[in-house]
């Protein structure tokens, strides 16, 4: 079966999948814009629990229990901050996106949902990273058969438009 890919306006938080995907810092102890968001829904468990996580590299992703939310994981991705796109920026961030896909399968996680990683503080710009994003995601779905259902879940009307151009829709 191949998974469907599909963009939302939406609050991520809000959403019932089996995993959201947290644009998180490399601490994974919270932060503003979507982690903050996911931090403060899911209650201080989540916190609890990433604090033993000791971290997690730029580029990939680690996994938690989701809490309070609708969502029975969260998958803490960390992309690299945006330096102008010479310091291979493009390649951790594609990692941070199949890493993600990965955990999913590997923790029987049918459906995901992900946010515009790097594009807030980070400062990577949306056109780009968006690319990216369905990219990595389409290849990394080659090996991970029971992930069915992946939403990029976006804040604004921009985004929006960015992510319904690339998947054609």
């Amino acid at each position: 079966m191949t998974a469907i890919l599909s963009v939302r306006r939406a609050d991520i938080t809000t959403l019932d999948v089996d995993a959201i995907v947290n644009a998180a810092n490399s601490s994974l102890l919270g932060g503003g814009g979507v982690d903050g968001a996911i931090h403060r829904a899911a209650g201080p468990g989540l916190l609890e629990e990433c604090a033993l996580l000791r971290g997690c590299a730029v580029g990939s992703a680690k996994i938690t229990a989701g809490y309070a939310l609708p969502a029975r994981h969260v998958i803490h991705a960390v992309g690299p901050v945006w330096h102008g796109g010479d310091r291979g920026e493009a390649e951790r961030l594609a990692s941070a996106y199949a890493t993600s896909i990965a955990l999913a399968q590997e923790h029987g996680c049918r459906s995901i949902a992900f946010p515009c990683i790097s594009t807030g503080a980070f400062a990577y710009p949306a056109e780009l990273a968006a690319a990216i994003a369905v990219r990595a995601v389409g290849r990394a779905l080659a090996s991970a058969p029971d992930v069915e259902d992946v939403v990029f879940c976006v804040f604004s009307d921009t985004d929006l438009s960015i992510y319904r151009g690339i998947l054609g829709g």
